[in-house]
């Protein structure tokens, strides 16, 4: 536990809240680039990145998009014996296909989204291993539909969806070709630790050139299969109560109503699921007050929902791509990404 209060974005100074910013917009921006965009040193920009990064205030990560490999992402909902949802949440946090895990419903239920690079690994975890759990009452597992971006660039793996789709390349099994090989996981796990590490760093870690390197990250990114994203603690935005907001919703409403809470500032994500609840949204607020606030005058405002459920965050065990400790993010252990059967 440390004795120093954790840093978060409304204690930050100017700067270094412009340098997140800039980051979660281009994560592999060159610091030259934004040093010239918020017209300061470069290393200045580099500075200060490093110190956020050591407090474990934000990270770059590189990671893969399930559906890109043709599988689908979840959001989970595991319910729990309230004395075995650490034990949960702690398993499904070193997972490298499990992210943003969370301990909800007063440590009875544990949800996380689920990335699987196939469906023998979504089978392996959904139907085999939290079902055989001891701690484990029941789970209910929601498909991803659809996404909305909201204005501002924070919420979870949403800001690539805003863009276009991929051209498909061509399968040659040349560099430019995207499907995964043997030597792209070596790659693709130093990329989850540092998505901001050089790529002469890399190539030595790989055993690749520094050209090879190089177009291998250009054809993953061009296919849609690496994305680039900035992690961040879950104490920085300093917001003192995150919930889960599921939400039923009528048919014909569904896309207006994702896009308005997409929009609301209290909403880091927003999309529609399959289920019971149709939309599935994670709110910070600084107080209950504030949540209250929130649900009987913004959600009450929007037309079309039928009925709403809230769970509250205790705690927050994973982030997108690190485990977090005491509100910061704790530098992950090497974590071998599993091929795709």
């Amino acid at each position: 536990m440390r004795d120093d209060p954790m840093h978060n974005l409304s204690t930050l100074d100017a700067l270094d809240r412009q340098i997140v910013h800039a980051l979660q917009l281009d994560p592999r921006r060159p610091f030259s680039g934004v040093a010239a965009d918020l017209g300061v040193a470069e290393q200045t920009v580099a500075r200060r990145y490093r110190r956020l990064r050591r407090d474990g205030v934000v990270r770059v990560i590189g990671a893969v998009d399930s559906p890109a490999l043709g599988e689908n992402d979840w959001i989970v909902r595991v319910r729990c014996r309230p004395d075995g949802a650490q034990q949960v949440a702690e398993a499904l946090a070193k997972r490298h296909d499990a992210a943003w895990v969370s301990i909800a419903a007063a440590g009875a239920e544990v949800i996380f989204s689920l990335h699987p690079r196939s469906g023998r690994d979504r089978d392996d975890l959904l139907v085999q291993r939290l079902q055989r759990s001891a701690p484990v009452h029941d789970i209910a597992a929601s498909m991803i539909l659809h996404r909305f971006v909201g204005r501002d660039v924070k919420d979870w793996r949403g800001r690539r969806h805003a863009t276009a789709a991929p051209a498909p390349a061509a399968a040659d099994g040349s560099d430019d070709d995207p499907r995964l090989r043997e030597a792209d996981f070596v790659l693709l796990d130093l990329l989850a630790r540092d998505g901001r590490a050089g790529y002469s760093t890399l190539a030595r870690a790989t055993g690749m050139s520094i050209g090879r390197v190089t177009r291998r990250i250009a054809a993953l990114e061009a296919a849609g299969i690496l994305y680039f994203d900035l992690d961040i603690a879950p104490a920085a935005p300093g917001a003192a109560l995150i919930a889960f907001l599921w939400l039923g919703v009528t048919p014909a409403r569904l896309d207006s109503v994702g896009e308005a809470v997409a929009a609301q500032p209290e909403t880091g994500y927003a999309a529609a699921i399959t289920g019971p609840f149709n939309l599935c949204a994670v709110l910070s607020c600084r107080n209950a007050d504030d949540l209250y606030r929130y649900v009987t005058t913004r959600m009450a405002a929007l037309d079309g929902v039928h009925s709403f459920e809230l769970s509250p965050v205790l705690r927050r065990l994973k982030q997108a791509g690190a485990q977090a400790d005491d509100g910061r993010l704790a530098h992950p252990a090497p974590t071998r990404p599993s091929r795709r059967r």
